[in-house]
């Protein structure tokens, strides 16, 4: 997890030196009949205008660093916030916009998949007969995604042992399955809300192991706990206490792929105070205990 944000931080570093516009960079990481998986960088701000562009293929993208706001054509709801963890959805033709008015840069590891191909992943997720578009326009950071985010941030940070084309399909069939059509009504939200959440999700990112209770988040939002708790549930579909745990344990997972530390070392780093409970949340999170975890992706390590 380290890895994935240092490079955005590099990028925006390029981008200050140079002085010039922010820029959305991608890089292509597999590609196969009908799927392409690409790394995109982008190191706009909030000096740089929000810009719309349309989806080519259906999009399905996890955010893994950053914040920004998204909004699509089509969708009932107005702009959503998204943060790492959780899902971009879009649908072939449809125009969306990014904007970043509240903080610097992203990273989103992003799947798009021809028409046909997507259309024969939804019939099998779905049923023959269901619809073959998305209705959403974002996912938020839930259970149910934990496990297939955990394993595309790890590929995304070194872990070669990974089928791109294996985990396009999982990736696709977990988004159309989650997809419910209809975006919750919503009470309306300040800019300045927005930009104070903002503020509270790139903290907890940049220091998910420390403790932060929600008094501690409220004020640094310098919002009353009760606002702040409804406010950030609105804007991210979690609870702040889920968005931590939920934090550390992606931490977590992708640490226990691409590290030789033991487990005990690792539930210390990812702000557990106690090996007992990070098994039992990471049990609940992803269905096995840590270290079945780790053998299941395939490494291979001898613990101390």
């Amino acid at each position: 997890m380290a890895k994935v944000a240092v490079d955005l931080k590099e990028a925006l570093k390029r981008r200050a030196a140079d002085g010039g516009r922010g820029r959305t960079e991608a890089s292509v990481l597999a590609a196969g009949d009908g799927w392409i998986v690409e790394d995109v960088v982008c190191s706009c701000g909030p000096d740089d205008r929000p810009f719309e562009e349309q989806h080519d293929r259906a999009a399905v993208a996890i955010v893994t660093a950053g914040t920004f706001q998204y909004r699509a054509s089509g969708a009932a709801a107005g702009r959503e916030m998204m943060t790492p963890g959780s899902v971009l959805l879009g649908n072939p033709g449809q125009y969306y916009e990014c904007g970043h008015e509240h903080a610097a840069g992203d990273r989103c590891l992003s799947f798009r998949y021809a028409p046909a191909y997507f259309e024969s992943i939804t019939a099998d997720a779905r049923g023959r007969h269901a619809r073959t578009t998305f209705g959403l326009v974002r996912l938020p950071p839930v259970r149910a995604l934990s496990s297939v985010i955990a394993r595309a941030t790890a590929a995304l940070a070194g872990n070669a042992d990974v089928s791109w084309e294996e985990l396009s399909v999982t990736m696709a069939a977990h988004a159309v399955r989650l997809d419910g059509g209809r975006e919750p009504a919503r009470s309306p939200v300040s800019a300045a809300a927005i930009a104070r959440v903002t503020r509270s999700v790139r903290m907890i990112e940049q220091h998910p192991d420390n403790e932060l209770s929600l008094a501690d988040l409220a004020r640094a939002a310098k919002l009353s706990p009760f606002h702040f708790l409804r406010t950030f549930q609105d804007l991210t579909g979690v609870t702040p206490h889920q968005y931590v745990m939920r934090t550390r344990l992606r931490h977590a997972a992708t640490r226990l792929v691409l590290e030789p530390d033991a487990v005990l070392d690792i539930a210390f780093r990812s702000g557990f105070g106690d090996v007992s409970n990070f098994n039992r949340a990471f049990r609940a999170e992803f269905g096995v205990n840590p270290r079945a975890y780790r053998g299941r992706c395939g490494r291979a390590i001898n613990e101390r």
